[in-house]
């Protein structure tokens, strides 16, 4: 699992990671805090520690934008400890807040909890645009219709969905979905993407992926 720290003070971000990689974690350490946002969708991570008190802007605005593209779980790490700013994290859309100096024990199972709830094998299905995936039977439903995914299909539209509103570039989904050289084939992925668009089509499903050109596709 990768947890992004999100701190403009070293000695504290460096702390963090050590306790994160002393438990088995990845870390990640973005430090471009100009525009963390976009810094944040280039990085693939399970959940994201942040700060409250961050230059150019706070945490609250920070997890608001990040909440426009993504679903990763976001707990507060913060030396203000006030109802309000716990109330805010939560509006901002945090899963969790806790105040410094915190108990290193407590704050690995805030983490604990947050990634199991927030785990795709915890719960049976993902919902995207009206659109629902079985993550159980493999199947999309849109409206009462239902189609069923063959492995490939399956493991393409999970990637979307677990990435919504991000664009996904052949190279990217080569390298994420398939390790095995026989699949390294930018044709293979593409008449796996070419079956999948039919498919959704025939349960009415036409507005799901769209192609950007020479980008990729996006859900």
């Amino acid at each position: 699992m990768r947890i992004a720290i999100i701190e403009d003070d070293d000695r504290t971000r460096q702390e963090l990671a050590k306790l994160l990689i002393r438990y088995g974690y990845d870390t990640v350490q973005p430090d471009h805090f100009e525009d963390m946002a976009a810094e944040l969708t280039g990085i693939p991570a399970d959940l994201i520690l942040m700060d409250i008190n961050l230059p150019y802007e706070n945490g609250y605005e920070l997890c608001r934008r990040i909440r426009d593209t993504s679903r990763v779980p976001v707990i507060f790490v913060t030396s203000r400890d006030t109802s309000e700013d716990e109330l805010k994290s939560i509006r901002a859309g945090g899963i969790d807040f806790i105040a410094k100096p915190y108990d290193p024990l407590i704050l690995l199972e805030k983490i604990r909890r947050a990634l199991h709830l927030t785990d795709p094998e915890n719960y049976r299905e993902l919902t995207r645009k009206d659109c629902t995936l079985d993550l159980h039977m493999s199947v999309i439903k849109y409206k009462g219709r239902e189609t069923e995914l063959t492995r490939n299909e399956f493991r393409i539209l999970y990637y979307f969905f677990m990435n919504n509103g991000r664009i996904l570039s052949k190279e990217e989904l080569l390298e994420k979905l398939w390790n095995d050289r026989y699949y390294l084939d930018e044709n293979i992925l593409l008449v796996n993407m070419t079956r999948l668009k039919h498919k959704l089509r025939d349960i009415g499903i036409t507005h799901l992926l769209r192609n950007i050109r020479g980008e990729g596709w996006i859900l």
